[in-house]
């Protein structure tokens, strides 16, 4: 179990590291193409959710998070002893809290990996670890139903 904490820890100083970064360095609205016709490096804010659903209701976003962290620390240690679900809840935490920390720090959370073949949400290191913990979750699931 203990070995998931820093995993945890680096992921989320990786979201935050590279929040920065593109803060620090692409002007706010604009983009630096990485891979032509795939992917670009797009600096925007985000006071919603994918697409700004819901956008500028912070006070939402705070419940909802506090509550899912609740939910998601009882089952980080209830389910301890099951790596693939401790993936998951890690991958999940480490996920909500880099979001949370830009929702509290600046009231607005940084995305910048665009996808340029497709129209899709511009999404951050945190967003990528929440849709593979939800992942991950989904296959435990399937697992477990297969093996009882």
């Amino acid at each position: 179990m203990w070995l998931y904490i820093p995993m945890i820890i680096i992921l989320i100083i990786a979201d935050q590291g590279l929040k920065f970064w593109i803060s620090a360095n692409i002007k706010l609205g604009t983009s630096q193409v990485i891979l032509p016709n795939v992917l670009a490096l797009t600096n925007v804010r985000n006071d919603g959710a994918a697409w700004s659903v819901l956008s500028g209701q912070q006070w939402f976003f705070t419940v909802i998070t506090i509550v899912a962290l609740g939910l998601m620390g009882y089952f980080f240690w209830k389910l301890k002893n099951d790596n693939l679900y401790m993936l998951a809840i890690s991958l999940l935490i480490a996920g909500t809290l880099g979001n949370f920390i830009d929702r509290i720090r600046l009231g607005y959370v940084v995305d910048m990996f665009e996808t340029l073949f497709m129209n899709f949400p511009i999404f951050n290191v945190a967003d990528m670890c929440l849709t593979f913990g939800v992942i991950i979750v989904i296959i435990a699931l399937i697992k477990d139903e297969k093996d009882e």
